[in-house]
Formats: C-alpha cells, sequence, structure tokens
C-alpha cells in the first residue's frame, strides 16, 4: 500500500510531462525515498530516468521494500490533464489498484487506473564517460531546435574549448549556428576534449519539450556516442540518453 498527495495537481502533471513525451507505458518505482523511473522508448533509441523525491509531495507512505507498478503514462497524463488550479491531487493503491483523486473545497472526483503487467528486467544506464558538458538555456535551445526543423530531420552538436555549435543539413538548405563559450546563450560549459555526434532531431524536441522556461539544460557530449541530456521540473529531476545516427563508410 502508499499513498502521496501534492498541494496543486497540476505541478505534478508538469513534473510527469518529461515521461509522456517520450515512452508511453513503464514500471513506476514507489520507494521509502520518493519516485523513480527507467524506461526505454519504443524504438529502443532512447531512454528516459525519471526521479522524483518524496521532499516534493504534501504528504508521502511508501512501503518497505518499495513496489513498483505498471502505468500506462498517456493515460495517465491525459487524467491529470483534467485538473483545475488550487486542486490537490492524491495517488493512493486501494485493493491494489491506483486511484487518482483531486479534490477542491467542495467538489471531489476519483480515478481507478489500470495497471499493466509489465517486464520487470532492469534498465540499465549507458556506461559513457563524456568528453564535454555544456548548459544552455531551455528556452534557446528550443528555438535552435525550431530552427533545425526547418532544414532536416538530424542534427549535429558539437562542443570545443571555443564554444558550442550545431549544424543541420537539408535536402535544400543547410543551417549553422555557433555560441562562444562567453555567449550569454551559454550559461557554463567544460570541455576536456572536443566533442561532435548526431542526432534524430523529433527525439530531441520531445526531450526538452516539458523544460521549463529559461531552465538550465545539462548537454553531455562525447564523439559518436549516446547524448546525455538533463534538467529540473517541480522538484523531479530527469536525465535523458539518446543514441546517435553513425554513418557506415
Amino acid at each position: 500500500m502508499f499513498k502521496f498527495s501534492v498541494d496543486d495537481a497540476r505541478r505534478y502533471k508538469s513534473a510527469t510531462d518529461p515521461i509522456v513525451n517520450l515512452i508511453d507505458e513503464g514500471l513506476l518505482e514507489v520507494g521509502k525515498e520518493g519516485l523513480f523511473l527507467r524506461a526505454m522508448d519504443p524504438s529502443q533509441i532512447a531512454m528516459v530516468s525519471f526521479s522524483m523525491p518524496k521532499s516534493a509531495f504534501a504528504e508521502y507512505d511508501a512501503p518497505a521494500p518499495s513496489a513498483k507498478i505498471g502505468l500506462d503514462f498517456d493515460n495517465l497524463s491525459k487524467i491529470l490533464g483534467r485538473t483545475r488550479g488550487g486542486q490537490n491531487r492524491e495517488i493512493a493503491q486501494r485493493e491494489n489498484t491506483p486511484q487518482l483523486r483531486f479534490g477542491g473545497a467542495k467538489r471531489k472526483r476519483s480515478f481507478k487506473v489500470p495497471v499493466l503487467d509489465l517486464p520487470a528486467g532492469a534498465t540499465k544506464e549507458p556506461s559513457v564517460q563524456h568528453d564535454a558538458v555544456v548548459k544552455v538555456s531551455s528556452t534557446h535551445f528550443r528555438e535552435t531546435l525550431r530552427d533545425a526543423a526547418l532544414v532536416g530531420s538530424h542534427i549535429t552538436l558539437e562542443a570545443t574549448p571555443e564554444g558550442f555549435s550545431i549544424e543541420v543539413h537539408g535536402d535544400s538548405s543547410d543551417l549553422t549556428e555557433e555560441s562562444e563559450k562567453s555567449s550569454e546563450e551559454i550559461i557554463e560549459m567544460k570541455v576536456d576534449k572536443p566533442a561532435k555526434a548526431t542526432f534524430p532531431l523529433q527525439y530531441l524536441e520531445d526531450i526538452v519539450k516539458a523544460a521549463p522556461d529559461n531552465a538550465a539544460i545539462m548537454i553531455h557530449l562525447k564523439t559518436n556516442a549516446p547524448l546525455k541530456v538533463e534538467y529540473e521540473v517541480e522538484s523531479a529531476k530527469v536525465a535523458y540518453f539518446l543514441a546517435p545516427r553513425i554513418d557506415s563508410d
């Protein structure tokens, strides 16, 4: 049995959006220290790792050892989208079925959420020692990706001691954007070794979609290795891994 609640249900909706943008279903772990999820997207190209500490909740009561629940996050997101400002929200397990309850001063609603039978195999993060870390504004990076979408379907990210750049090549046009290390677009960067890799643009757009405006996004790069992107949403920490495109000779 478990139970946790937040004072404003919309905050939890925002916190879980990073999951929904990449996967439809997964195993949510409810532990003594908070919520945790790690899952691959259906194409096995990207992974999301999500954690939300118990301190983020107004009330949190979880079993020991932790419980894992298979959830349809797309359906859960739609239910959470029905919340209104000022409503509190509670998720509790009753008779082995998770229930969502939304409440205001004079009205309460309850949704039963189906539990999915999902394999419990461990999903491990890629073992990569990245050579460069670039911290950028979420707003600026999203605008860059919007520009890139006008040109092509893949984007090349490159970090050098001098700065951070992107390249996109399309059938009829190309895009290059270069930002010096001291530019206002770059909050911070550390480059032990130049790094460059190409990734599917749509996945990157989905990955940063849920980042709050003007939030700090950490981009970890290594040449022709999986990309790691990190940011925080409403006390939740989210990390993504995305496989690169490697052209065969």
